[in-house]
């Protein structure tokens, strides 16, 4: 079994599962956010354990928080970033109240518990215990908690980094989601930590037509071709692409594997043969799809006034993610070649990606996990989805998912979040504190 984080938790520190409940229980549903009043509860909480911090504001009711720990120059400051909003939650569809933090069978439910309360409260634990400890880093740790980001960050990350850049100065490395929670395959126990994600490209397909009344046939109404293209779209994939970045994960997959696992592996990562590899791959190939595929996903569907009024023109927006390396062209080029004649497509909003990764802490975050989890295994991980990371990318930062999770195999991480019944188990949050505590002690210090 995995060594249990040492030492044992103590009253004097931040109790990172206590402190998850307390942050469960703010209800900061994106959209509207109402971020304010757990933020002000973790600068309570810094400012208690003498941590010096600011709030920085775009929007009255919408801060960000940013807080530092001096460490003595030998290494360059550590980013520690995290959002506090969540996604919507429909308690009809919840078995525990999600916004209660209730503790149920070794689990805390609630929304946000892991995307990504739960990671904020391990940073928080890491940061208190280690002034307590009276701990001097090897750079200064940062800590920035923003809001927005499940909207698209323009309130919070987007807009520290364009307005308040300053406060990142000298930052080559950040944690933060997603990555560093276990998963098993083929009997071994590997720990992603996200080393590049894939890119925002959200689209508009728009369908015009004769408008009129709703009582007579329309041959013209735009609603027929959108029909046809939510049909395509959902019954077909797009084209295969291996990246470097994909084949970088999967080969370091690849090792610990035995010989036929290694020869599906190898298939995978052959464009000739990566479609057929992920069929025969079944459930697990459906997870590992989006690291082969740009996706696009429809939303949000937009036409139409009145009732008894054929509108002239409707439309659906997308939402696109665009693997490393590519551009928002391929993604609507691909798209339109699936969707077929009738539809005119607009990109919306692209964020682009940097343009590799840079592995230089990767050795660091390892030896934390392995430390933790001798039987565990790091590989470097392409995320499906895309996270603040793109954003703080702009500033020359290297972003790594890194919030460590020791997880059963009876939880389903992917569908976990964002999912009705969001929960995380108590022991995996003190796994994570302990790991991210570690990993302050260690940065920028000679193994």
């Amino acid at each position: 079994m995995p060594a249990t984080p040492s030492p044992a938790f103590d009253s004097a520190y931040v109790d990172p599962v206590a402190l998850t409940q307390r942050l469960v229980r703010f209800d900061t549903t994106n959209p509207p956010g109402n971020e304010r009043q757990c933020i002000e509860h973790i600068k309570s909480l810094l400012d208690a354990a003498g941590i010096q911090n600011q709030v920085l504001a775009k929007t009255p009711g919408r801060p960000n928080l940013i807080a530092r720990l001096p460490g003595d120059g030998s290494a360059p400051p550590l980013l520690l970033q995290g959002h506090v909003d969540v996604v919507p939650a429909d308690p009809a569809h919840w078995r525990q109240p999600p916004f209660g933090g209730d503790l149920v069978d070794g689990y805390l439910w609630g929304r946000g518990s892991l995307d990504m309360k739960s990671g904020i409260a391990m940073m928080l634990y890491a940061m208190v215990r280690a002034k307590a400890d009276g701990m001097t880093p090897a750079g200064d740790i940062v800590l920035a908690l923003v809001c927005d980001e499940e909207a698209g960050g323009d309130l919070g990350a987007r807009y520290l980094v364009e307005n308040h850049p300053e406060q990142f100065d000298g930052v080559r490395y950040a944690i933060g989601e997603f990555g560093g929670f276990s998963f098993n395959l083929g009997r071994r126990r590997f720990y992603p930590i996200m080393v590049s994600e894939k890119q925002v490209c959200h689209l508009r397909a728009t369908f015009r037509g004769v408008g009129g009344h709703a009582s007579l046939t329309q041959r013209d109404n735009p609603m027929t071709g959108l029909a046809r293209f939510l049909q395509r779209v959902q019954s077909r994939q797009l084209p295969v692409h291996v990246t470097p970045e994909s084949r970088m994960m999967f080969q370091a997959i690849g090792k610990h594997l035995s010989l036929p696992a290694r020869a599906g592996i190898a298939a995978l990562l052959n464009p000739r043969f990566t479609a057929i590899a992920l069929r025969l791959l079944g459930p697990r190939g459906r997870t590992f799809s989006p690291l082969f595929r740009n996706t696009v996903t429809p939303t949000l569907v937009r036409g139409g006034e009145q009732l008894n009024v054929v509108p002239n023109e409707v439309s659906v927006d997308l939402d696109g993610r665009l693997l490393p390396g590519l551009g928002p062209e391929q993604l609507v080029s691909e798209l339109a070649e699936v969707a077929g004649a009738g539809a005119e497509i607009e990109v919306l909003r692209y964020d682009a990606g940097p343009a590799g990764p840079d592995l230089g802490l990767f050795d660091t975050l390892s030896s934390v996990l392995k430390e933790a989890d001798p039987e565990g295994i790091p590989v470097p991980m392409l995320m499906p989805a895309a996270t603040d990371g793109r954003l703080f990318a702009r500033l020359g930062i290297q972003f790594y998912g890194f919030l460590p999770m020791l997880l059963p195999d009876t939880l389903d991480f992917a569908a976990t979040i964002h999912g009705p019944d969001e929960r995380v188990p108590v022991d995996a949050i003190n796994f994570g504190a302990g790991a991210v505590y570690r990993l302050l002690q260690r940065y920028g210090r000679s193994p």
